[in-house]
């Protein structure tokens, strides 16, 4: 399968509105990473560390409206993920004990 390039100068999908767990906030400024960086990573199909698998179930999810999943380690060995929710309500930065 075919996969697009993760360099797309545009946004893929919406995000709804953008939340985050207090969890996430505090390793994301521990960290001293842009949020909004990473926020445009997943809007552009970036997922981060994703195996192929999860990477296809994304491109998928883009087509047929399903929930949208990036996962990206930070400096430290810390991992924040993102979801976009399926309905497009609502994108939220979380800690992958959080969910």
């Amino acid at each position: 399968m075919n996969l697009p390039s993760s360099d797309h100068a545009g946004p893929r999908f919406k995000l709804g509105r953008i939340l985050a767990t207090p969890g996430a906030l505090e390793v994301i400024a521990e960290t001293r990473v842009s949020i909004v960086d990473l926020l445009l990573r997943h809007l552009r199909g970036d997922w981060g560390d994703l195996s192929d698998s999860d990477r296809q179930q994304n491109e998928l999810a883009i087509a047929t409206g399903q929930r949208i999943l990036s996962s990206y380690l930070l400096p430290g060995e810390r991992t924040v993920w993102i979801i976009t929710e399926a309905d497009r309500f609502a994108t939220t930065f979380l800690l992958p004990g959080e969910y």
